[in-house]
């Protein structure tokens, strides 16, 4: 009965259960972004022995078996007995949630693991881990497994085999970690190369001189199984890697200071785009959501440039204050500190929440970019820095304009939208999609072939304008942008507001051929400039039509790469007739349901961003001015008959979402 609640209906879990359990609240998702942060929590630990001064290598490796290893030169983990757990070190920090050497500043002066759950975690939500030890002249050796126990009848939760054995003599040193990803857990356990390359690579940027390798034990070619990233220039390196493509507006700003046991090192380059990339790290770890010490920078530089404007007398004692957008549009800039305390929101540390950071940060810069304006050979790039702002302020007032003629469009009865948007009937708009299509003729499909109670289709007449390349007021002024934003009903940029988001799922429906990866690179650099939130929290999809349709009588297969049909042709026999769709439009109403509209049936790939840093490289590369980058990465990776084009390696690292 609901009455009959009492104490033994309270669970207690224990040891890793907890984990196990609830494993989005200590890795954020069970899918691939979840998967690979399993990476991240181990070689956090190897980072943490490097930015120590430790440690001088790490290297990562994907086997074949689908297990992950992580070594480092390090000090190794205390193999001693636990003066409390009576057991040993390795094993108290692989078995016990909040165990580690990081609660203090003994060991560690700054440390990217906090709640010390990082190791543990990993081997809660593993089949099995192994950890090789090298210290005081020893080898010692461990394995944990996830395991039935038939006379409990309970799962045992990352238990050691046996206890932490010592193997042998020698005088190596360091950290090995084996682990592999539990398929019960996890969605995909498949370890993606790039997504681990682009994180390796930008933890070399960070640790300068500290050696970083990556073998991929899949791939046949040994000579191409292992790449090696190690940067002197530290930050200089990774904002060269990062404007690779773009000009250059003066010379590059670099700085590194501590205050308040903050410490503080800083890249700043300003280009002759439109666009800002801040990438901020605390103790190695990226804080794409920001927090306190981005708060910091922003406004130390807002204010120096302020003043330095006023002195040259680009502003004058009755004008305004320039905004820090305004100083900050071109500008890419790597920030990097280092925290004793850190404060992170989540496990998954997606941004520092430390009130202390903010005026320890914005002093440090305050102070060198002060030095920056004030040095006479730096006066023509200071220069150009406050006009290039002095032009950011008018089109940031002709975009103010935009935004407020959009709004009086959205009042009225969605001007943009007549004759184009066929909207839904249902009013529950976490049950809601809107598909956006290629052309008229797919999209008059589309409209026939849908659900009307809960999807609505907006048809693309021409190609919309590369965002990358414009500034906002002229990307608003750009009709098939102001459908969507109207259609979306959120706002774009500082005005976005999820809570006003008419329909759950965005998806991009276009051409599997060249001119329909351009379409879908275009829409996707729209919504990470001006809408990043739908992507970030899992709004945007990319439809999946099929490329070939193979019937024989009454029986229909649908291919979607050019590897299918010669399977399709096996199973359904002699006699058939195979179609190759050159575009949506070629399909009637039946059809792009079935195949591409039908939540039962059809395939669908959510976009998401794994790496700030690799997703703002790849939209300058494939979207910006420069002609030799782009050609460059696609002749490297386009093929547009699969489903893995060019431009979903920009920001695409989500798993198939069939069904949904």
């Amino acid at each position: 009965m609901a009455n009959d609640y009492g104490a033994k209906d309270i669970r207690v879990l224990e040891g890793l259960d907890a984990v196990r359990m609830r494993p989005g609240m200590y890795i954020g998702t069970t899918g691939p972004r979840g998967l690979h942060h399993m990476i991240w929590e181990i070689v956090d630990n190897s980072i943490d022995e490097a930015a120590n001064g430790y440690a001088s290598e790490i290297s990562v490796s994907l086997n074949r078996d689908g297990s992950c290893t992580v070594s480092d030169n390090g000090r190794g983990i205390p193999v001693d007995i636990h003066p409390e757990q009576g057991v040993s070190a390795v094993e108290v920090v692989y078995t016990q949630l909040h165990a580690g050497g990081k609660f203090d500043n003994k060991n560690y002066a700054y440390s990217g693991g906090l709640h010390g759950v990082g190791a543990s975690v990993v081997n809660a939500l593993s089949e099995w881990v192994e950890v090789d030890v090298y210290r005081d002249f020893g080898h010692y050796h461990i394995r944990f497994e996830t395991r039935y126990n038939r006379r409990t009848k309970k799962m045992e939760i990352g238990k050691p085999v046996a206890p932490l054995e010592k193997v042998s003599n020698t005088r190596k040193k360091g950290t090995t970690v084996t682990f592999k990803p539990d398929p019960a857990v996890f969605e995909e356990v498949e370890f993606q190369y790039s997504t681990v390359c682009d994180r390796i690579r930008e933890l070399a940027y960070l640790n300068a001189g500290v050696t970083f390798r990556l073998t991929d034990e899949r791939i046949q070619d040994p000579a191409k199984r292992t790449v090696e990233f190690c940067f002197t220039g530290g930050l200089r390196d990774f904002i060269a890697y990062q404007i690779a493509g773009e000009d250059p507006v003066g010379d590059l700003i670099e700085f590194s200071g501590e205050k308040d046991g903050v410490r503080v090192r800083c890249a700043v380059q300003y280009t002759n785009t439109f666009t800002e990339t801040t990438l901020s790290f605390v103790n190695n770890v990226p804080t794409q959501e920001g927090g306190t010490h981005e708060a910091g920078f922003k406004s130390a530089l807002t204010k120096v440039f302020n003043d330095y404007a006023r002195k040259l007398g680009a502003l004058k004692e009755k004008d305004n204050n320039l905004s820090g957008d305004d100083f900050r549009e071109g500008m890419t800039c790597i920030l990097a500190v280092n925290v004793r305390q850190p404060q992170f929101e989540g496990q998954t540390k997606g941004r520092l929440g430390n009130t202390e950071v903010k005026p320890a940060v914005e002093a440090v810069c305050a102070e060198h970019l002060t030095l920056f304006t004030e040095n006479l050979k730096n006066q023509e790039a200071a220069q150009r820095i406050v006009d290039k702002a002095m032009t950011a302020a008018k089109a940031r007032e002709a975009a103010r304009r935009a935004k407020a003629q959009v709004r009086i469009l959205k009042e009225t009865s969605a001007t943009p939208l007549v004759g184009k948007l066929s909207s839904c009937t249902g009013r529950d708009a976490s049950k809601n999609e809107l598909f956006i299509v290629e052309g008229d003729s797919a999209g008059g499909s589309a409209k026939q072939g849908r659900d009307r109670r809960y999807q609505a289709i907006l048809p693309l007449r021409g190609k919309p304008l590369n965002v990358e390349k414009k500034k906002l007021d002229q990307v608003l002024a750009n009709e098939e942008f102001r459908s969507i934003i109207t259609a979306l009903g959120t706002g774009i940029e500082d005005e976005f507001d999820m809570r006003r988001l008419k329909y759950n799922r965005v998806i991009i429906l276009s051409d599997a051929d060249q001119d329909g990866a351009h379409i879908r690179a275009i829409l996707l650099t729209f919504f990470y400039r001006y809408m990043r939130p739908l992507i970030t929290e899992g709004h945007v999809y990319i439809g999946m039509p099929p490329l070939y349709r193979c019937q024989k009588g009454d029986r229909t297969v649908y291919c979607y790469d050019d590897r299918e049909p010669e399977k399709a042709i096996q199973k359904i026999g002699k006699g058939y007739t195979l179609q190759r769709y050159k575009g949506l439009g070629e399909m009637n109403p039946e059809q792009l349901w079935e195949t591409t509209m039908d939540g039962a049936n059809r395939k669908m790939m959510q976009v998401s961003i794994e790496d700030a840093a690799a997703a703002e490289r790849m939209v300058t590369i494939l979207m910006g001015d420069k002609v030799d980058p782009r050609r460059e990465y696609i002749v490297q990776h386009a093929n547009f008959n699969k489903v893995d084009t060019f431009i979903d390696r920009v920001n695409l690292e989500g798993g198939a979402a069939n069904g949904r």
